[in-house]
């Protein structure tokens, strides 16, 4: 009988190990992607208008949108307000692109509810701004784009970003002492900062205009 009871134990142990040994070898196989399938187009995404609420924008980037004018405007939003139309910051600066009232009342705006509650009325207002901007700037656009300061590459849209942050006067004198001049703003974002995280985007279809309006 002890005989019979360790000749079984030993065949289970047998089988137990067996089971646990076997595998199975999945073959690596290289998969073609049909050409119907593969994206060639350099095409621009438009951003939806309402972001979710994030606790720490600085933990977080926008999603890529290319680097044409509508990816420009969105990823300069996002920074600003996370895309928010309704956003007031705590110094009264206004909606999805942060404008202070003074600003606006130069491009013809000058009721801040009705401009808060009006997306479109916004996003002209946007628009005009960067015309008005590139006008102020010409000659220092001419100038410095493609020339390195700081250990940042100058380009249009870095110059007019910083322009919406900071005015396009302050960037003149930033530019003009080749970055001595830096100007911070309450949230310690800085013209630098600005000028390297919006480079490189084509903005030409907006024109230079000396007193943009809405």
């Amino acid at each position: 009988m002890k005989r019979w009871i360790g000749f079984i134990l030993h065949l289970a142990m047998i089988v137990v190990l067996t089971s646990f040994g076997s595998y199975t070898v999945m073959k690596k196989e290289t998969v073609e992607i049909p050409d119907s399938l593969k994206v060639t187009a350099n095409l621009e995404i438009f951003a939806p208008q309402d972001s979710i609420e994030l606790l720490d924008e600085d933990e977080v980037t926008p999603p890529f949108l290319g680097k044409a004018y509508n990816g420009f405007k969105e990823a300069l939003a996002f920074k600003e307000s996370q895309g928010k139309y309704q956003r007031v910051n705590t110094l009264g600066y206004l909606g999805k692109y942060q404008f202070g009232s003074s600003t606006l009342n130069l491009m013809g705006v000058y009721d801040m509810d009705e401009f808060l509650d009006n997306p479109k009325l916004q996003e002209k207002a946007f628009v005009a701004n960067i015309a008005r901007n590139k006008w102020i700037l010409r000659r220092d656009i001419k100038r410095f784009n493609g020339k390195t300061i700081g250990g940042i590459k100058v380009t249009e849209s870095g110059i007019l970003a910083a322009a919406h942050l900071a005015g396009a006067g302050n960037v003149k004198k930033y530019l003009r002492s080749y970055g001595q001049n830096d100007v911070t703003d309450a949230y310690g974002s800085s013209i630098s900062y600005y000028m390297k995280k919006f480079a490189g985007y084509d903005i030409s279809n907006i024109k230079q205009q000396k007193n943009a309006k809405v």
